[in-house]
């Protein structure tokens, strides 16, 4: 009787530290600061941001600059989840990407202060693009 009671609390400690650890790890992985970020160049004076499609949208936060002719590169490696499968709304856009490879996509000079927002196919994944 006392051996089962000792099992049982014991593994109620290990399971609230795994599921501490696993919270506390999933919230440093998931802050993203734009200034530590450098997915945004000037090409031909287009400005050019690179965004990653698989698990989800690397970087989420993307900070850009205001009226200039914008294009997003999505580029996937072996996408095969739901972010392959973007959207955004603002635009009117919606494609699936394909498993290999980048997709340019047009969004013209936006407006200082504007947002961007993108979203996959089920809405579990986004990215943000603030234009200032």
């Amino acid at each position: 009787m006392k051996a089962t009671v000792i099992s049982i609390i014991l593994a109620g400690i290990m399971i609230g530290g795994a599921v501490i650890y696993a919270n506390r790890s999933a919230q440093s992985v998931d802050v993203e600061t734009p200034e530590n970020i450098n997915n945004v160049s000037i090409v031909d004076g287009k400005q050019i941001i690179e965004i990653t499609a698989r698990g989800g949208y690397s970087p989420r936060i993307t900070t850009a600059k205001a009226d200039m002719p914008t294009v997003i590169r999505m580029s996937t490696k072996g996408s095969f989840d739901c972010s392959s499968a973007v959207s955004i709304p603002s635009l009117g856009y919606r494609a699936n990407l394909a498993p290999t490879g980048t997709t340019d996509i047009e969004v013209g000079a936006q407006k200082p202060g504007s947002t961007l927002q993108g979203l996959c196919a089920m809405g579990m994944y986004n990215f943000q693009i603030k234009f200032n």
